[in-house]
């Protein structure tokens, strides 16, 4: 009974935290073409704070794969 009631509660937790994916419908797609919904809404100041990351770390790319500017990979 006690081993009945264990695999019981196993089972509800992993099956909690199961989700979904609901994709967007296509009256919400409007919302999400909104500037402010981007990741980067102002594409100037995403490029120069991509310059400005990669002149602090003294090395090329910024957030590609490589070593730093003290040449070792």
């Amino acid at each position: 009974m006690l081993r009945f009631v264990g695999l019981t509660i196993c089972a509800a937790c992993a099956l909690a935290g199961c989700a979904t994916f609901d994709p967007p419908k296509p009256w919400e797609k409007g919302q999400l073409a909104k500037p402010e919904m981007q990741f980067d809404p102002d594409p100037l100041e995403a490029r120069m704070n991509q310059h400005i990351y990669t002149s602090k770390e003294g090395a090329g790319g910024g957030y590609g794969i490589g070593g730093g500017g003290c040449g070792c990979n």
